[in-house]
């Protein structure tokens, strides 16, 4: 396993796949990974499980070494103390680097002051970080917003200024306000503003969807990398076609129906054996718009997965599905996607 060069990485234009609740777990980490993904950051860590012995909390500190690596782990919480006694307990869990959730805009999150909820002190932000940076000997990092909203002068740019001081080493922004959740758009040119007054790298998140979406981001703002997110749960191969254009330029090519139905099974027999064949089969839901974006009958076979519940039903679908696209492709009919 080769040690991880935190100042190095961060200076190679990186493209991180991002925390996501209930998304970025083991399994989906090592899909992005055999996609060209490299650091990947866990599930959020609630603080408070993890104090309490929660059986989800500690599953999430579960690094499963070497395949998952390099990995950072993400904590969450309101209460400054606790959060410094999570810190410990991460730390010990031997993540690449630690993160701060001051981002989710979630309003049970955010309303008990927890994640985006800490952007409505920004003063407590700052000592909350502080202490959790003195407490452990990882480099400690804070993902965040431009500002709860809707403020006429966000206030992220001084907010950085001042996180780096007491020793954040990364800041990653997502460039919406807490009251915005995911809708309109992300607003790029407030990263760019905030690399402008601090040396710690600026990564940016937010609407990045596509290897060009990271390149342009990384070209108008010139901060030093991108975070994805939902763009990754739509398109795992997302991480691997912006390293492509952003090291080599190579431009992405679709992906095609074999490539993406292989998917489709790969991630379902891998929920299988973590969560038993009927969560996997609900679970897996999710994931299909993404997975199955743009081919021939789709839809159709979206909704019917939707309905289904045996696994061997799914399995009897997929392999319908592929009858289907295989009979498609011998008549010359069209069955590739765009690229992403």
């Amino acid at each position: 396993m080769q040690p991880f060069d935190f100042d190095a990485y961060f200076a190679s234009q990186p493209a991180i796949v991002a925390p996501m609740e209930d998304v970025s777990d083991a399994v989906f980490r090592q899909l992005c990974r055999d996609r060209g993904a490299d650091l990947c950051v866990t599930e959020f860590v609630n603080v408070e499980g993890l104090l309490r012995g929660c059986k989800n909390a500690k599953r999430k500190l579960r690094l499963e070494r070497p395949a998952d690596h390099p990995t950072a782990i993400q904590i969450y919480g309101s209460d400054p103390d606790r959060l410094v006694e999570a810190a410990t307990i991460a730390e010990a869990a031997e993540p690449v680097f630690l993160d701060i959730n001051c981002g989710c805009w979630v309003p049970k999150i955010a309303r008990r002051g927890a994640g985006a909820g800490w952007l409505r002190d920004p003063e407590a932000m700052i000592e909350m970080a502080a202490r959790v940076v003195k407490q452990v000997s990882l480099p400690v990092t804070v993902k965040t917003r431009i500002g709860w909203g809707p403020e006429k002068d966000m206030p992220i740019v001084d907010l950085a200024r001042r996180l780096e001081d007491v020793g954040v080493r990364v800041i990653t922004i997502h460039c919406r306000t807490a009251n915005m959740g995911h809708s309109g758009e992300a607003d790029w040119s407030w990263a760019a503003k905030t690399r402008e007054v601090v040396d710690m790298p600026v990564i940016v998140n937010g609407d990045v969807k596509t290897a060009w979406d990271a390149k342009r981001a990384i070209d108008e703002t010139g901060c030093a990398g991108v975070m994805v997110g939902r763009g990754a749960i739509a398109h795992p191969w997302i991480i691997g076609e912006c390293r492509a254009l952003l090291d080599r330029g190579v431009e992405p090519e679709p992906v095609d129906w074999r490539a993406r139905m292989a998917l489709c099974r790969e991630h379902l027999a891998a929920n299988v054996e973590r969560r038993g064949d009927k969560r996997a089969v609900r679970y897996m839901r999710r994931y299909y718009p993404g997975y199955l974006k743009g081919l021939p009958g789709s839809s159709t076979l979206r909704n019917r997965l939707n309905r289904a519940d045996p696994l061997e039903e799914v399995h009897g679908l997929y392999a319908e599905y592929e009858a289907y696209l295989a009979h498609r492709e011998a008549e010359g009919l069209s069955v590739t996607p765009a690229a992403a």
